[in-house]
């Protein structure tokens, strides 16, 4: 006899979680044909822009560009699973692989997303240790010990021996584990959320100093227009990595203890799970507001894309004469006011 799935309760009836799943199907889709676009023509952007000096942030962006495709080869057999026309052998390879693969792509974007918003607070600073930690090789060896650990984390989850179950037309992925398996799974969750909340308390703090430093530079009229646009772009990637990814995690916990037959009651494990798939819909969202990302925090991707749109091109050469005469003008008001007080100041004398 084959043994119970996860979608059966300790009394015997059959407590299925995972049958409403085709609005999320859809969506799901969306986000993919979406999210496609943008990150090809991402990738081809920092491909033509290899030669361009690199810097920390280019580096956390590169990688963050890597997580999200990553989850794109991820997202098509999730999509298959979840509505239903994949055949048993892609459902259980799945929940092996691919789902694996999601999650190791989900917690790469979290990591990256913290280091882009820590390393934009450092741009302000001036000391010998917040330079050394700016440098190019720092953040290459970063980015290589955070896709260790991840591996290091998830990749037992593909390893370690699942169970066989009978053919079923709803196939929830924690069927497959028992023992160790089921154990190494939980405390999955548990490092992965630890590394989640070492992260958020990096983007809330670079993010508070950040736009202290920022908004009282926009006190000085030369610095203002530079401010200002770096304000907005810290506000903006903290606010889409609190929107995210926060949520998620806060169902994530309970989610796990249904996995774990800590929680058994059928109707509270059907609303843990649509409320993981809702909130992991909003993590997998990043897919299509990187890009974006990219285009403001990355000067030869800003570039390029500028180039190639001729209305951007002549836009952004008007904004730039605007910005140099508000400049001229700030300077002139400067000046001005330096004369003023030398003037005032030699009749005080006199």
């Amino acid at each position: 006899m084959a043994p119970p799935s996860s979608n059966s309760s300790d009394g015997g009836e059959q407590c299925i979680v995972n049958d409403q799943m085709g609005p999320f199907t859809v969506l799901y889709t969306l986000v993919f044909i979406i999210s496609v676009p943008g990150n090809l023509l991402s990738v081809w952007i920092f491909i033509r822009s290899r030669r361009v000096k690199q810097r920390s942030l280019s580096v956390y962006l590169l990688n963050l560009l890597l997580s999200d495709l990553l989850l794109l080869l991820a997202l098509p057999f999730k999509i298959l699973k979840d509505g239903g026309a994949a055949p048993w052998s892609l459902k259980v390879f799945h929940c092996q692989a691919s789902a694996v693969t999601l999650y190791i792509s989900l917690y790469a974007s979290i990591a990256f997303l913290a280091f882009i918003i820590t390393d934009c607070y450092l741009q302000d600073c001036t000391s010998l240790r917040s330079m050394w930690l700016q440098g190019v090789g720092f953040s290459w060896l970063v980015s290589v010990v955070v896709w260790m650990l991840l591996l290091l984390i998830m990749v037992p989850n593909m390893a370690l021996p699942i169970q066989h179950v009978q053919e079923q037309r709803f196939l929830s992925c924690s069927s497959l584990k028992k023992g160790i398996s089921l154990h190494w799974h939980a405390l999955t969750v548990v490092l992965c959320t630890a590394l989640f909340l070492n992260a958020s308390f990096s983007v809330l703090l670079s993010s508070f100093l950040a736009l202290r430093r920022l908004l009282g530079s926009c006190r000085d009229p030369l610095l203002r227009a530079d401010a200002r646009r770096a304000a907005v772009s810290v506000t903006a990637v903290a606010l889409a990595y609190i929107v995210g990814f926060v949520p998620y995690h806060v169902v994530r916990a309970p989610y796990t203890l249904t996995q774990t037959k800590v929680i058994t009651e059928c109707s509270v494990r059907r609303k843990l799970f649509l409320g993981k798939e809702a909130t992991l819909l909003l993590s997998v969202l990043h897919l299509c507001f990187d890009p974006l990302i990219f285009y403001y925090l990355h000067e030869p991707f800003r570039q390029t894309v500028s180039n190639m749109m001729p209305c951007w091109r002549k836009k952004r050469s008007e904004e730039e004469e605007e910005e140099e005469e508000e400049g001229k003008a700030a300077e002139e008001e400067a000046a001005e006011g330096k004369a003023t007080v030398e003037q005032d100041l030699q009749t005080t004398l006199i």
